[in-house]
């Protein structure tokens, strides 16, 4: 635990002398009128200079779409090419055109070799048809029912659907639910978007970077789509790119 303590400790002093680099760097004329913006801005210079060239966050929520579709589509797009998984989902969704998506119950009462059709591995298959269950039995709750569920909550619950872990999990709450305050420490993603942002050598490890987005609190959320967005600005402008 100690060194845990010191690591983050290390983290902070170097974040601290990147925000000192970054006092100077042009940031927008006015502060910025999104609340997750102006609170990331005036806690953190660094973050302040990355708002105003890439503006408001722009998190996309699906707000129309249940636990159990969000589960499915992302075990569907694991490890494969978005358009790749959303092609498997296209042949999926073609068993059952009376459905805008179909109901857990006749996916279970379908043949396996229909849903390996698809183009499901059986791995995935197995996790669909948990998800199923699952949300038969009513461990994945309705869209109105997790609104009444904390986030750590869900995650338990959630994670205990064979093929769901923890960052699955933290992308439904954050894309589908719309939560603002989740920071999802274990995204390769999220740890190099505060590498790239602080200038650092190293990434931080998962449970330093807990500690290192505390301030960021109630809006990690936003916090989290802005390091995705530092990663891209820098691929963007090379490798001799600066946040």
């Amino acid at each position: 635990m100690e060194h845990l303590v010191a690591n983050a400790a290390r983290l902070r002093t170097a974040s601290s002398a990147a925000i000192s680099r970054g006092m100077s760097t042009s940031v927008a004329k006015s502060r910025p009128v999104h609340e997750a913006s102006r609170h990331l801005s005036g806690v953190c210079p660094r973050f302040a200079a990355l708002i105003g060239r890439v503006g408001p966050p722009g998190l996309k929520i699906e707000r129309g779409r249940g636990l159990y579709e969000a589960l499915i589509r992302a075990i569907a797009h694991q490890q494969l090419h978005g358009r790749a998984a959303e092609a498997i989902l296209a042949r999926f969704a073609a068993l059952y055109p009376d459905e805008v998506f179909p109901a857990p119950d006749r996916v279970l009462d379908t043949d396996d070799a229909m849903l390996r059709g698809c183009g499901f591995s059986a791995a995935k298959l197995a996790a669909i048809q948990d998800i199923c269950r699952k949300a038969l039995d009513g461990t994945v709750p309705t869209r109105r029912q997790a609104t009444r569920l904390p986030d750590d909550e869900l995650i338990e619950r959630l994670t205990t659907i064979r093929g769901v872990g923890r960052w699955t999990v933290e992308m439904l709450l954050i894309f589908t639910l719309g939560r603002p305050d989740v920071l999802p420490v274990d995204d390769f993603g999220v740890r190099e978007g505060y590498r790239v942002l602080f200038e650092l050598e190293t990434q931080p490890k998962p449970r330093a970077l807990a500690e290192l987005g505390l301030p960021w609190a109630p809006y990690r959320s936003a916090a989290t789509w802005y390091l995705y967005r530092a990663v891209e600005e820098a691929r963007r402008q090379g490798p001799s790119s600066r946040a």
